[in-house]
């Protein structure tokens, strides 16, 4: 009796001194001027707890009242057919997170092969209005930990407006035979200038990296083991983190964000072999399986206009569609810049949006076909979580809408409550994952894509054919 009392003194002592340092961390968070620079940043988490509150108070006011709307829904017909779909949806959703939690539980990143098992590899850096950024992502790769005889980097210049061209000449200049450099006639898209740099390349892999990226020492050499490891490696998706994350709020928003994405998402992804799409920013395919999809893929057509978006998620698509594996490398880390304001960062969701628009449908196609020998099931069960998504992109929103003029209070009663609950996870995976108080954001972010972006998708489904880039004008800030 006396060690249970014992263990059980020593477990609350243990869990008390958590709380207060999670408290005092948080404390710090608030108060630190070196992690935040802007002073709208303390505002705005101020704001969103502030909100969180009354989302409670709201729903704990009115849920009497959402009772009573449920009881009349389901009175009628149609109210009790979407009552129906959306317990409906809300199962699957709930039984999905849970698929998705296993097989995270279950990933692991591949351990990097020894210098003499490394492949050729040769790194492609695309580049338009980058200025300066572009001389850092070329420094970061020459310092790569990975032997020097074995790596072919290549840049190139898609048509720059300002002076890109100048510093990847500097870059040359310092790097000499080690980087080749070449310049586009004309702006073409990013997808002509890695299609140059592919028929350039001589590697055994092809390595695609942004020209706003940063890479770590070993980030180019834990990229390509898996294609050693795994016969069917076809692609690998590096791990994605915030560069420009110190100064202003939505970088900070963003980068919880992505390590969700990747961290949680892609882990789960690469145990099922089927990571959906190796990101712009730090990539890797064997350079057979491009080769066997280049033509379709520089060709790829919309609706009757040439493609010059997505071109990463196409070529995941495409790789994926020979049957091959696609996996995610944690350890494989690229640091990018992302919008710091409200316009680049729609923008970039709108490209995105569209992109995924026209790759659900073209998976659609041979997702549920014999395209892999084995492990078809685990891929067929992403596609079709994508592709409720923007199946039911307009009869949520249109519901969305019908319970804001029904009972407004309630609506953003509940909106809250359901935000606090879904983002806590986002805050503990990110804690757990970095011991820092920086996941907190991760409200911030849910409460801005609800209320600010939730249009995003509808238009990109409205919007899928349309082109361009969006985001890579001078008017940009960098």
């Amino acid at each position: 009796m006396s060690s249970k009392n014992t263990s059980s003194k020593t477990i609350l002592a243990s869990t008390k001194t958590k709380t207060q340092k999670l408290s005092k961390d948080f404390s710090l968070f608030l108060n630190s001027k070196s992690k935040i620079e802007s002073p709208y940043n303390k505002i705005v988490l101020f704001s969103s707890f502030l909100l969180l509150i009354i989302g409670i108070y709201f729903l704990s006011v009115f849920h009497n009242d959402f009772e009573q709307f449920s009881a009349n829904k389901a009175s009628t017909t149609l109210g009790y057919t979407f009552i129906v779909i959306a317990i409906g949806l809300f199962i699957f959703k709930a039984a999905f997170f849970v698929f998705k939690a296993y097989n995270y539980l279950k990933y692991k990143p591949i351990e990097a092969v020894s210098n003499k098992e490394l492949p050729t590899i040769t790194v492609i850096v695309p580049a338009y209005n980058e200025g300066k950024q572009v001389w850092d992502t070329l420094m970061s790769l020459d310092n790569s930990n990975y032997p020097k005889h074995k790596i072919q980097i290549i840049s190139i210049d898609d048509g720059s407006k300002d002076d890109t061209w100048s510093w990847m000449l500097d870059a040359k200049d310092k790097l000499g035979h080690r980087l080749e450099i070449y310049q586009q006639p004309e702006n073409q898209g990013k997808r002509h200038a890695l299609y140059r740099g592919f028929n350039l390349g001589t590697g055994d892999i092809y390595v695609t990296v942004d020209s706003d990226s940063i890479v770590t020492e070993d980030t180019l050499r834990n990229l390509v083991s898996p294609f050693i490891k795994d016969e069917q490696c076809g692609a690998v998706a590096g791990n994605i983190r915030v560069l420009n994350n110190k100064k202003e709020m939505l970088p900070k928003m963003l980068d919880v964000s992505f390590v969700m994405s990747f961290e949680f998402v892609r882990s789960a992804e690469s145990n099922l072999n089927s990571v959906l799409c190796t990101p712009g920013a730090l990539a890797a395919y064997r350079s057979t399986a491009v080769h066997q999809c280049l033509p379709q893929w520089i060709n790829q057509t919309f609706m009757g206009k040439a493609s010059d978006i997505g071109e990463d998620r196409a070529m995941t698509n495409m790789i994926l569609k020979q049957g091959k594996h696609v996996l995610f490398q944690k350890n494989a880390v690229a640091y990018t810049n992302v919008p710091e304001q409200y316009l680049g960062l729609y923008k970039m969701f709108i490209r995105w949006g569209r992109s995924n628009v026209r790759e659900n449908l073209e998976m659609g196609r041979y997702v549920f076909t014999n395209f892999r020998s084995q492990g078809k099931s685990g891929t067929r069960i992403l596609f079709i979580s994508q592709f409720l998504k923007i199946l039911m992109s307009y009869p949520l929103l249109i519901s969305m809408l019908f319970f804001v003029m029904v009972h407004p209070l309630l609506f953003l009663g509940s909106t809250l409550v359901s935000i606090l609950i879904a983002s806590t996870f986002s805050v503990l995976f990110f804690t757990s994952q970095y011991k820092t108080t920086q996941g907190i954001w991760a409200y911030s972010y849910s409460i801005m894509y609800t209320f600010a972006l939730f249009w995003i998708t509808p238009y990109a489904i409205a919007t899928a054919s349309r082109r361009g880039w969006l985001t890579r004008e001078l008017t940009v800030t960098k």
